[in-house]
């Protein structure tokens, strides 16, 4: 299938950040790729904008410092993303664009139609175009938001979204979050307190204080200058991202019954998981996000629960000063890859 530029040109190569080796950022070069040709079933995506997320940075550098995952599973995700060579070599997993091609049986789209969605460890969307199945993690675009809005909310939207319904969270429960600034937690914050109407504290750094009041948490606290575990208080869930800090710590901030909840979680925690579930009223639960379902984030996004705090935009060829800006910690929102002006 021979596709067009903007100009009505034919077109069958396209320009992507590519990445031939794990390390540091300064592997991400742009290069001239073939474009995919949509199979059986699958659209053709023009990439408008992505993002960087924690998902895009392990998979960049992929040592064990970076993941938190049971041990027992790392060397199979090596195997997966390549033992010493990347063999996802264009990154990037949550998008917005617009569907430029359809291949054969396709009912669900049509050309022209903007989309967004999520394509998680497939990844891909640092390019011109991608092409993915008609029925996976990708839904027409929230009406109500830029291409640079809607790439930002996929990942966060649907593990955050998930994992807090399995919850069962009441009105006025008093939930902690810790990390409520990253791409998970900042839909955290925004789904317990608008979605649930919970009671939320956030946790995060200095930085992005005003960041996570933005997004209507009734408290936050800076962990570089307070402990939250000596304030006191207690909280029905503590929903804790990416493991910093421990079911120990946390458990005299439960109340009795509350839950300690781990997005991201090793052996040790799953242990802890069965033996607090046949021992003591506060327990541990190791929980994954199992479908990857776009739908409710754009519903959530349409009504206005959900929303886009973009920190900083960078074009697609500055993708390793963007993954740098990340990695420094120095992002307060989402931090998006533009590329409408290729």
């Amino acid at each position: 299938m021979i596709m067009m530029d903007n100009k009505g040109n034919a077109k069958n190569k396209m320009k992507a950040i590519v990445n031939e080796r794990y390390g540091p950022p300064e592997g991400l070069k742009l290069k001239e790729v073939d474009a995919p040709t949509p199979k059986d079933k699958e659209i053709q995506i023009r990439i408008h904008a992505t993002t960087v997320g924690f998902g895009d940075i392990a998979a960049r550098d992929f040592t064990y410092r970076i993941f938190h995952m049971p041990a027992p599973l790392y060397p199979l995700m090596k195997f997966v993303f390549g033992i010493r060579k990347p063999k996802k070599t264009i990154l990037g997993t949550e998008f917005s664009g617009t569907v430029e091609a359809l291949g054969a049986n396709v009912t669900l789209f049509k050309e022209g139609d903007d989309v967004f969605g999520y394509v998680g460890q497939k990844m891909g969307c640092y390019a011109e175009y991608m092409c993915m199945s008609e029925d996976g993690s990708v839904t027409l675009k929230p009406t109500n938001m830029t291409h640079a809005e809607a790439a930002a909310i996929p990942y966060g939207g649907i593990i955050a979204g998930e994992i807090l319904r399995k919850m069962n969270i009441q009105p006025r429960q008093k939930i902690l979050i810790i990390g409520a600034s990253g791409g998970i937690g900042s839909a955290a914050v925004q789904l317990a307190k608008h979605h649930y109407d919970a009671e939320v504290t956030g946790v995060c750094g200095t930085p992005r204080l005003e960041f996570v009041k933005s997004l209507g948490a009734d408290k936050v606290i800076d962990y570089t200058k307070e402990d939250f575990t000596q304030s006191g208080e207690t909280y029905d869930i503590i929903f804790d991202i990416l493991n910093k800090s421990s079911f120990g710590r946390c458990k005299n901030s439960l109340v009795k019954n509350g839950r300690y909840i781990l997005a991201s979680f090793g052996m040790k925690h799953v242990f802890q998981m069965l033996w607090t579930k046949l021992i003591g009223s506060k327990k541990v639960i190791c929980s994954m996000a199992m479908k990857e379902d776009i739908h409710p984030v754009k519903e959530l996004a349409e009504i206005g629960t959900l929303k886009a705090v973009i920190d900083k935009s960078f074009l697609l060829e500055q993708a390793a000063e963007a993954h740098k800006y990340v990695e420094e910690g120095r992002k307060k929102g989402h931090v998006v890859i533009t590329l409408d002006h290729l």
